[in-house]
């Protein structure tokens, strides 16, 4: 684990040098006891990813020194916790259901996916649907949540070209990574469905988190449709 300055406002601080299933929470974790400080009025934002955490500061409000100081004294407190909310049962974790309509109608890719795979439709969607994921990250486009991992049995490549126009709900995969389009969007991932659930807006903001838990649940067309959703 080490602490970077990027820039004359921000501060990396990265907590490991491969992707793990408990990091997530951790870093969660970490931006609660970062912001919780009274005098936060120097954070301008926290940016969370895979083994990463961007700290940007106002240094108008503060100085790299007490910078550096209150993101030690945050670590020290996150290492303090960490055994008993990082182990068992993913305890302090919000899990998310979140129901999509597998079909090739909704998910052009789908059939594709199979075939590469030498799976039927219905493997695919059981493999999606029997994981639980973690949200690693969020980018790409507000609400927009990176999560894995998605079984090897159906890890797949982004496209080669990717799509001028993805429909906003739209499931896909890309290698071992899974995600939801909140929006519609250019993209490169492997389509398998759509859902009807609305990941972000103006107000609510991000339905995900980082540090969340996810899990797909397959509907019926007329579900989806009844749920509000377009096709």
């Amino acid at each position: 684990m080490k602490i970077s300055a990027i820039s004359e406002d921000s501060v990396l601080i990265t907590l490991a040098d491969a992707i793990d299933e408990t990091l997530p929470r951790r870093i969660a974790r970490l931006c609660e006891f970062i912001e919780a400080d009274d005098s936060s009025d120097w954070l301008v934002d926290l940016v969370p990813s895979y083994t990463t955490l961007l700290v940007i500061y106002d240094p108008a409000r503060i100085d790299f020194r007490r910078v550096m100081a209150h993101l030690r004294r945050s670590l020290q407190m996150d290492e303090k916790t960490a055994p008993d909310n990082l182990s068992g049962s993913q305890s302090g974790q919000t899990t998310r259901e979140i129901p999509v309509y597998y079909s090739p109608e909704s998910g052009p890719d789908l059939e594709w996916i199979a075939r590469e795979n030498n799976l039927s439709v219905e493997d695919v969607i059981d493999y999606h649907t029997d994981a639980t994921y973690t949200v690693y990250a969020m980018g790409f486009a507000p609400g927009f949540a990176f999560m894995g991992q998605v079984d090897p049995a159906i890890a797949t490549p982004r496209k080669d070209t990717p799509r001028s126009h993805v429909p906003a709900g739209s499931v896909g995969i890309a290698n071992r990574q899974t995600a939801v389009y909140p929006k519609a969007s250019p993209g490169g991932w492997q389509l398998i469905g759509k859902s009807p659930v609305k990941l972000f807006d103006p107000t609510n903001l991000s339905l995900l988190n980082v540090g969340d838990l996810v899990r797909f649940r397959a509907i019926t067309r007329q579900q989806f449709i009844d749920l509000g959703g377009e096709l």
